[in-house]
């Protein structure tokens, strides 16, 4: 059996802090795990600009209920849940993710947590397990899973290393330099083919 595992944002949604970023004016808010390999440091980051600027979920998830998925995304996830059981590992939180997935046709999720206080401000996240992609990953060979993985960034890696074949999709340069071992996809039908190309080869 067959399993293709897939990051979110970045492959099959837009970044969602960028767009976030991108409405509130904050430039600093375009840092994601392209830029910066320690999740940690990053969301701590993220939420003491958050903090500054008296920023909380509701504002985030207004943002987030305008997005939309990538052009192509729904069809191709479609056409590959034909093929395929397809599960969507992301660091991203339910809290943000959940109306963008019901645009994808609610695949299963794994993801993580987010903390808010009474006005809705986030006080703290919580990740279901550490390095989760990976574990996930793990599980589902041990359950006797073939697991072909995609994504785009620095957290992604781990996973793609895990799994039986990984592969990139539209990832930075930087990463491309670091993890030249993947192939890349730069569009849904290249990054079909390799994972129509792994499948015959694991």
């Amino acid at each position: 059996m067959q399993l293709v595992c897939l990051d979110l944002e970045g492959v099959l949604v837009p970044e969602i802090w960028i767009e976030f970023s991108e409405r509130t004016g904050i430039p600093e808010l375009r840092r994601t795990t392209r830029d910066e390999p320690n999740y940690d440091s990053l969301m701590k980051f993220r939420l003491n600009l958050l903090r500054q600027h008296k920023l909380g979920l509701p504002d985030i998830q207004a943002v987030i209920g305008d997005m939309r998925p990538m052009p192509g995304a729904s069809e191709f996830l479609d056409e590959l849940r034909c093929d395929f059981q397809v599960i969507i590992l992301s660091d991203t939180y339910y809290e943000f993710a959940m109306p963008l997935m019901a645009h994808l046709g609610m695949p299963t999720l794994f993801c993580h947590k987010l903390e808010t206080d009474a006005a809705g401000f986030v006080v703290d996240y919580h990740l279901r397990m550490p390095n989760q992609k990976k574990e996930a990953v793990q599980r589902f060979k041990e359950l006797n899973y073939k697991v072909i993985a995609a994504g785009d960034s620095y957290n992604d890696t781990a996973m793609l290393s895990e799994a039986h074949a990984g592969i990139l999709f539209h990832p930075p340069q930087n990463v491309i330099a670091e993890f030249p071992q993947f192939p890349i996809a730069l569009s849904y039908t290249e990054m079909r083919a390799e994972i129509d190309k792994a499948s015959k080869r694991i």
